[in-house]
């Protein structure tokens, strides 16, 4: 790929100024090829830990969906409806830090702290089972969040990297090309007006 257009200044100033810039935009380059491969070494980990979270959620849920149909049998609707309480889960999120990307490194849920009337057996078992299932999906969203913003980062990454490498870098480069010969031309003319002018005005071979 070409590199894009850019503008120096003239002369021996200028070669410098992208030399400086060329260097700063190799060393840009080498960090967010390191980042890259730290981002994706860690979106192994995290495919893997949502999948097994999903697979938990979806195996908690359907526990919950067995345990509460068996309570409607045998209990009634209107111990369900007791059993539900009136309170609200607690859900907590840690986080962690990778190459500057905050995402979610896991997540409790924990039940809320209410009195529920006595129950039979079958509608107790339904709602722990609901309550290991809403447990198991906070963790899967925790999981597929974390899996979404880092996978979001590594392709931002990517976009980054080959931008400078296929486009930021051989501009640079073009330009201190043209600035050097510019400068070698300068110089050979340069030159050959000193000869000139050394040998009295005569041409030299």
């Amino acid at each position: 790929m070409t590199g894009r257009k850019i503008t120096a200044p003239p002369g021996r100033a200028g070669r410098l100024w992208l030399e400086r810039r060329l260097a700063a935009a190799s060393r840009g380059a080498d960090l967010l090829d390191r980042k890259l491969r730290i981002l994706q070494a860690d979106l192994a980990g995290l495919a893997a830990a949502a999948a097994q979270a999903e697979r938990e959620w979806h195996d908690r849920a359907r526990d919950a969906d067995r345990a509460l149909l068996i309570a409607s049998l045998l209990g009634g609707q209107q111990d369900i409806r007791l059993a539900a309480g009136r309170g609200y889960a607690d859900v907590s999120v840690r986080f962690a830090t990778t190459m500057g990307v905050r995402r979610p490194a896991g997540a409790t849920c924990t039940p809320p702290d209410d009195q529920v009337p006595w129950s039979g057996p079958s509608v107790t078992r339904a709602r722990q089972a609901h309550q290991a299932a809403l447990d198991a999906a906070v963790r899967y969203a925790a999981a597929a969040r974390a899996l979404q913003i880092m996978t979001a980062e590594s392709a931002a990454t990517r976009v980054r990297l080959r931008a400078v490498k296929d486009r930021l870098i051989p501009g640079l480069e073009q330009a201190r090309d043209q600035v050097a010969a510019a400068i070698d031309e300068l110089e050979r003319s340069d030159g050959a007006r000193v000869r000139l002018a050394w040998n009295g005005g005569q041409d030299l071979l």
